[in-house]
């Protein structure tokens, strides 16, 4: 958990003394988890109890056209799901706990996608993308389902597609904070071009972690499977939180010690 670190100044009588005082940090990392299609947010709530236990604050949501609002299903859009993304990011960035500064965003499959371009919308500081899915840029506002017949996403994904042809990957290659990209070995919807295709997009990003779920598929359908994914998630969550922890220096206090019992804090520059 960051903590505070302030120098003071204590007073005791007409002796001058330094002191430092330690304080938990009042700001802390929030995390973004985001599902895929046909999935919910159930899909992170137990890897989000896990990152949360580690000092961060998190949010899942489900995306419009699934779990309660499954009846628009056949009619949301890319749009309109980008727009619920963003919604989750401000319900978390105007949590009164978390650092604006050190937010993270997790999704997988077609989440993976939506928070890869989010990365661009809004300040992101950690990257988590499993099996990211790929789109093509055009019909961005027609309904999502429509794309898989209107448009031959399988030969598409099986090419490797280079950064500035992809919105998702333009906004990789313009991402400057840490990434993770989650693979499954066994992937029969995302095949290993578009993960190379992410690899290769994120050129500026600070560092760039891969990881291969050995032997799974798509919808990490083996308990081992899922129970990997998680451990990745929480390591990785555990080294950006160990790499970002770093002693915060604030303006001195002094603090001046009162035989009554009652301590007046102020600045030391007014002392």
């Amino acid at each position: 958990m960051k903590t505070h670190e302030r120098h003071v100044d204590v007073i005791v009588d007409s002796d001058r003394i330094d002191g430092t005082l330690v304080a938990p940090g009042v700001e802390i990392p929030g995390v973004l988890f985001v599902h895929g299609w046909g999935a919910t947010q159930q899909q992170y709530l137990a890897r989000a109890r896990e990152v949360a236990a580690l000092g961060f604050v998190c949010l899942t949501l489900d995306l419009s056209g699934h779990a309660r609002t499954v009846a628009r299903r056949e009619t949301v859009s890319r749009e309109r799901n980008l727009r619920d993304v963003l919604g989750g990011y401000e319900i978390l960035a105007a949590h009164p706990q978390v650092d604006r500064e050190r937010i993270a965003v997790v999704g997988s499959s077609y989440g993976g996608y939506l928070v890869a371009i989010l990365s661009e919308l809004r300040p992101v500081r950690w990257l988590g993308l499993r099996a990211p899915a790929l789109y093509r840029d055009a019909g961005w506002e027609l309904p999502k389902l429509q794309l898989h017949r209107e448009q031959d996403l399988v030969a598409y994904r099986r090419s490797f597609v280079p950064a500035a042809e992809n919105r998702a990957l333009r906004a990789c290659a313009r991402f400057r904070g840490d990434v993770l990209i989650v693979e499954s070995e066994h992937d029969e919807l995302i095949p290993r071009p578009v993960i190379a295709s992410y690899r290769a997009a994120c050129t500026e990003a600070r560092s760039l972690t891969y990881r291969c779920i050995r032997g799974a598929d798509h919808a990490l359908s083996s308990a081992s499977s899922q129970q990997e994914y998680t451990r990745s998630i929480v390591q990785w969550f555990s080294e950006m939180l160990a790499d970002a922890r770093s002693a915060v220096r604030e303006p001195a206090q002094t603090i001046v010690a009162d035989p009554g019992g009652v301590r007046a804090i102020g600045d030391s520059a007014s002392s």
